[in-house]
């Protein structure tokens, strides 16, 4: 497959993968500062698997949401054409899956080589892949072969100049677009100095760009100190994480803004992308970093909403002027999507009730699924089916039961598939004046069944009828769906 790469990687400032760093607000405005490409913060290949790809109509974004309803990635039309998104992984077809999921989003993959975390190594990634030139190889190659997009990888150095070189030179001929080097070996941290000669060494010995990170301990205080780095390491391009972190105006070239500046640009883009308190206070912290013992660094450390955030820097007016524009456009939003499913879900032969299963009613282990499949059987009718809808916006489930070729349903949308099914179930055993298994309505046949057959089982061999709830269903998630929960850090 022919890689389509509009992405350059010569001669570019990038902004580094960061953990809980490089989320969405931290990389749009080193966009604006003047990165010409930002990375996102590594993200697991298992955890990306969960999610599901959504359209955030209310913020303007695209989220991937995991099952738990929490939004792992989040990107947005102004980076799509610069964000890299960097993923951990230490299986090639896994590898894939996630880049073929996002590839419509991103202007492009890396694989994380270089990360000495055990969080990352434990599983085989991060920098366990430098001892398996194999394993790196492969995923390069299957990604090269399977996406459009261009590849790339960040690594550290080997313990020796010529192992590291041999290495880069292995994977060069993977096809990737570039090569990111850490250079620092996996033992080493910040405070180590970093070796621009091994950088230097590489870049020299490929054609491929290489991207020199590791200098802001030592090199970038400033924006011209980028160009410094860069002739140190004979790199093409340089990639830039601590001193991002502290000051993302490290990027402009007319040089810092000062930082309460900085800090009230950042939460702009928090609170318009509803990042998640948490993950925002983080990253201010890190901006602060000596000033975290003065007053405002306190209420900071104190702060437990966006909106306390936002009082710590003057900035109350623009969070409440800011979430009453999302909540309007979200009423708008759930009107119109409310009145659209009603009318794909509207047929004048449904039998329609406004009703909610709340299992406190009801016996244990008995539904009103179990009830309805019940009767069905006793009056000879194929089994129930259940089909099922979830609407975009707020994610609620409504469903429809089909029984003796009638249809019924409950007005009311519930927070998952099951309970709906089950409403559905309530309105048809009402309609058939059929008991529905409520504590309330005395005693209870089902349970006196199945006491029979739990009882017949004792002696004999043969079971008894499964009263297992039917797999007759169908559920239908509505393209487009939305979201606007809080972004949770991804780790």
């Amino acid at each position: 497959m022919t890689v389509n790469t509009p992405l350059c990687f010569r001669g570019k400032s990038i902004l580094a993968p960061m953990v809980r760093v490089g989320t969405l607000p931290m990389r749009l405005l080193a966009l604006d500062y003047g990165a010409d490409i930002v990375y996102c913060e590594e993200l697991i290949d298992i955890k990306m698997l969960q999610c599901k790809r959504v359209v955030n109509e209310v913020l303007d974004t695209v989220d991937f949401v995991a099952p738990n309803e929490r939004v792992v990635f989040r990107t947005c039309e102004r980076e799509r054409h610069c964000v890299v998104f960097q993923m951990g992984s230490a299986d090639a077809e896994r590898a894939l899956a996630v880049a073929k999921l996002v590839e419509s989003d991103v202007a492009g993959i890396d694989i994380n080589m270089g990360c000495p975390k055990e969080y990352s190594t434990k599983g085989g990634m991060g920098a366990a892949l430098l001892s398996d030139p194999a394993k790196i190889e492969s995923i390069l190659t299957t990604l090269v072969k399977g996406i459009c997009k261009p590849v790339t990888c960040k690594i550290r150095i080997l313990p020796s100049v010529e192992d590291t070189v041999n290495l880069v030179k292995r994977i060069e001929k993977t096809g990737i677009a570039a090569i990111a080097v850490h250079g620092r070996k996996k033992e080493e941290r910040p405070q180590h100095p970093v070796h621009c000669d091994v950088i230097k060494a590489i870049s020299e010995a490929v054609s491929i760009p290489v991207i020199a990170n590791g200098g802001s301990h030592d090199f970038i205080k400033e924006y011209m100190d980028i160009e410094t780095f860069q002739k140190a390491t004979a790199a093409s391009s340089v990639m830039i994480a601590r001193a991002a972190m502290w000051n993302p105006s490290i990027f402009r070239r007319e040089g810092l803004f000062p930082l309460k500046k900085v800090m009230q640009d950042y939460i702009k883009y928090a609170v318009r992308y509803d990042n998640h308190y948490t993950n925002t206070k983080y990253c201010l912290c890190q901006m602060l970093r000596e000033q975290l013992e003065t007053t405002q660094g306190k209420k900071l450390h104190a702060a437990q909403s966006m909106q306390e955030i936002c009082e710590v820097f003057e900035m109350a007016d623009f969070y409440e002027e800011t979430t009453t524009v999302f909540t309007a456009k979200k009423t708008s939003l759930e009107t119109k999507i409310q009145g659209d499913d009603d009318d794909q879900m509207e047929d004048p032969d449904v039998i329609k009730m406004a009703v909610r299963f709340d299992k406190r009613e009801y016996p244990p282990q008995i539904t009103p699924k179990m009830y309805l499949l019940e009767w069905c059987r006793k009056e000879k009718h194929p089994q129930p089916i259940y089909e099922t809808v979830q609407r975009p916006l707020d994610r609620l489930f409504c469903s429809v039961v089909t029984v003796a070729e009638q249809k019924y349903k409950s007005t009311l949308w519930d927070k998952s598939k099951k309970l709906a099914e089950q409403a559905a179930a309530i309105v048809c055993l009402r309609t058939l004046g059929v008991p529905e298994g409520k504590l309330c309505e005395g005693e209870n046949q089902l349970i006196n069944k199945r006491k029979r057959e739990d009882h017949g089982l004792c002696y004999s061999s043969t079971p008894g009828d499964d009263l297992a709830e039917p797999s007759h269903k169908k559920t239908n998630f509505i393209e487009g769906a939305s979201d606007v929960n809080g972004l949770e850090t991804p780790r």
